[in-house]
């Protein structure tokens, strides 16, 4: 659920130019906003990462009690000096004319070969909001995990994606000592860990 705005939370937006296009876009903006005390902001300036709305899906066994996580090279991680490749859930962009469950569905498929028997609605967030204005719409999905798992992924994207399907108890542990370090991934397990109980219950 979006954030419900407190009295007097208001912005302004006076001008937007885009600063770079490349593979992805930076927009430069600036605004007004309200000011808590009373009065408005002068002026301010703001680069934002444009990269457009993401969907995810952590793939969950509910009879085996696995789930299924990805793995493939990340720029991200690489230019900020950690280990280049984590744990991750399935996630991609949504395009025009699609839905946040049809991605789920379509990347599922493109990324772990992976059929999506229902799908469960976890959490809609900003990623970085101070400097993005991607969200991410996120759920967890049914799907048999037998046989599971494989090197996929589009060579037209140039994807090299590794899939495994792993216990529960074992994708915890990895949380635990911090070996899953994106974002999506982490809210994903821990969702799944306060509501493990609750979608074997609903998904038996």
């Amino acid at each position: 659920m979006p954030s419900v705005p407190l009295s007097g939370e208001k912005a302004e937006l006076i001008e937007r130019t885009v600063a770079f296009q490349g593979y992805f876009r930076i927009a430069r903006y600036l605004f007004r906003h309200s000011l808590y005390q009373g009065g408005q902001s002068g002026e301010i300036k703001r680069e934002v990462f444009e990269r457009g709305q993401a969907a995810a899906v952590l793939p969950y066994d509910p009879i085996r009690d696995e789930v299924v996580l990805i793995r493939q090279f990340r720029a991200g991680s690489f230019v900020a000096d950690r280990h280049p490749w984590s744990w991750e859930i399935v996630a991609g962009i949504i395009e025009e004319g699609e839905t946040p469950a049809d991605v789920a569905r379509r990347e599922a498929a493109e990324e772990a070969s992976l059929q999506m028997l229902d799908l469960f609605p976890m959490h809609s967030v900003l990623l970085s909001p101070g400097a993005s204005s991607e969200t991410c719409t996120s759920f967890v999905g049914r799907v048999d995990a037998t046989g599971a798992g494989g090197i996929f992924g589009l060579e037209s994207e140039n994807e090299n994606i590794l899939v495994k399907a792993m216990p529960f108890a074992e994708a915890r542990a990895l949380l635990d000592r911090g070996e899953i370090d994106n974002a999506v991934a982490v809210m994903g397990l821990q969702w799944l860990a306060l509501h493990r109980d609750e979608m074997r219950d609903r998904w038996r």
